[in-house]
């Protein structure tokens, strides 16, 4: 088991609280719920929208709560895959990794371009992939500056994201109202329009768990800060405890709010694509309520959004590959870190490769779908494994005779919460497309599952090779890492 040398090795604790907290707060607000959340109430109705975003949003607390358990005893960058290295196989922990620096490294590519095309919401005469480029510049930059300048730049973006999200639902509420939009007030007719609340039953509602999980993915970030932290006992509960108030404001209110004033029969919901911000929930509500600048201002904010997702994206991408360097599961160059503390070889490295896979999407179409297809569950898989981790966790914690009384943060509901969110995460990854199984549609099956044999043969050539074994509970590590062994203030 490598441990995180000193020398050249060493990564700075430059990360405040209050950047903690806004990652953990704005890091699941993006184009999930700035637009994809408008097809969802169509497709499911809004009772089946808000049932679903509740469930995954359980799900995701849970197992933000099983992360900060783990990652406040034990605070290393890289977290859930050197947990699943610690408490499960390493085996686990080298396909963790790899899958988690995959997903967003490809991630990074989707982002860039997703950020060209909004920008031509102004300037449609001008080559999206000019945009897409000085993005990719500018999340380098950011990120090769310092952990400091990453967690500035998170934690304003982030502002500008629950601020609009604060003045939408006020915006919405006054609409309901009757204040703003009319001389009437829309009221709740629409929660119960026609099919609704609950629009085909259970299929729609279970297609929404999908969505809905993907919107909520990058919450787990605030593992992968752990190891920057300053004070990771203090800042990483704080952080992890306001998960549950987000979801339930943010994304809960912000479905009832755009269910009350757009039947769920609209077909504009239906147009919500990353490429059309005027048909965006957020910007038809605005919309109603008379602010004609509402488009520019909702594509302003998804700009935002989209490349925060990026900013992020690089810094987490970066991040594991300089964990999994340091286990020995990739190159040493890129554990190697300059004087800021910024491990620069997994930085360009990673960069690099989000340059090459953008650079398919226009050339090679064909080649970045399917890497996009690829990337598809993981961030699923990686939710599967800190659940597994967690509860190897604890169960090693009690078995080597310590008491849960010497934690500092304990997880919400153990052992039901990371049970729960297991089995959710196994449902949502079997229940993708069920309806290729149904239909036998092999080439559907095999684009829209590639991630999970990929995973696997990554599991099995690591176990194989090195002839790993699942490490016995009383034989697993559990020496918590001090400030002096790994990182510099």
């Amino acid at each position: 088991m490598a441990t995180q040398d000193s020398g050249n090795n060493q990564v700075k604790r430059g990360l405040k609280t209050r950047h903690l907290s806004m990652i953990a707060l704005g890091g699941s607000i993006g184009t999930g719920l700035f637009i994809a959340s408008g097809s969802v109430i169509h497709q499911a109705g809004p009772g089946g929208a808000l049932v679903a975003y509740a469930i995954m949003g359980m799900m995701v607390f849970f197992l933000m709560t099983s992360l900060g358990e783990m990652a406040t005893y034990m605070p290393l960058t890289g977290s859930f895959a050197a947990y699943s290295t610690k408490f499960v196989d390493p085996a686990l922990g080298f396909a963790m990794g790899w899958n988690y620096w995959f997903n967003w490294a490809i991630t990074i590519a989707v982002e860039i371009t997703t950020a060209g095309v909004v920008v031509n919401f102004w300037l449609p005469h001008v080559p999206s992939w000019i945009f897409s480029l000085i993005t990719l510049v500018l999340i380098f930059a950011i990120n090769a500056l310092s952990v400091s300048t990453f967690g500035e730049a998170e934690y304003w973006m982030a502002i500008i994201k629950i601020v609009t999200v604060v003045i939408f639902l006020i915006v919405g509420l006054f609409i309901i109202v009757g204040i703003l939009g009319g001389s009437k007030p829309v009221g709740f007719s629409n929660l119960t329009y026609k099919q609704a609340p609950f629009v085909g039953g259970l299929a729609p509602m279970l297609g929404v768990f999908l969505v809905a999980g993907f919107s909520f993915q990058g919450t787990e970030l605030i593992g992968i800060t752990a190891g920057e932290s300053k004070d990771p006992q203090t800042s990483i509960p704080k952080a992890i405890k306001s998960t549950f108030w987000r979801i339930l404001i943010f994304y809960i209110l912000s479905i009832f709010v755009i269910a009350c004033v757009l039947p769920y029969t609209s077909h504009n919901l239906l147009g919500s694509s990353e490429a059309d911000i005027a048909m965006s929930p957020f910007t038809l509500v605005f919309k109603r309520a008379g602010l004609a600048a509402a488009a520019s201002v909702m594509n302003a904010v998804i700009l935002t959004a989209v490349v925060s997702s990026a900013n992020s994206g690089l810094y987490a991408s970066a991040r594991m590959l300089y964990s999994l360097s340091l286990e020995g599961y990739a190159p040493k160059i890129f554990k190697i870190t300059n004087i800021r503390g910024i491990p620069m070889y997994s930085v360009l490295g990673t960069t690099i490769i989000g340059a090459l896979t953008f650079l398919t999407g226009i050339f090679g179409p064909r080649v970045y779908e399917f890497l996009i297809a690829a990337s598809g569950l993981t961030g699923f898989i990686a939710w599967l494994g800190i659940a597994i981790s967690h509860l190897r966790f604890r169960r090693a914690f009690i078995a080597q005779g310590h008491s849960v009384s010497e934690l500092k943060y304990h997880a919400a509901w153990f052992p039901l919460g990371p049970i729960l969110a297991l089995v959710l995460c196994v449902l949502v990854i079997v229940g993708q497309d069920l309806t290729a199984f149904a239909k036998l549609d092999w080439a559907k099956i095999g684009i829209t599952y590639m991630s999970v044999p990929l995973f696997a043969v990554l599991y099995f050539y690591y176990k194989i090779r090195h002839k790993t074994h699942v490490i016995p509970l009383k034989e697993v590590d559990l020496t918590p890492k001090t400030k002096s062994e790994s990182f510099e203030e």
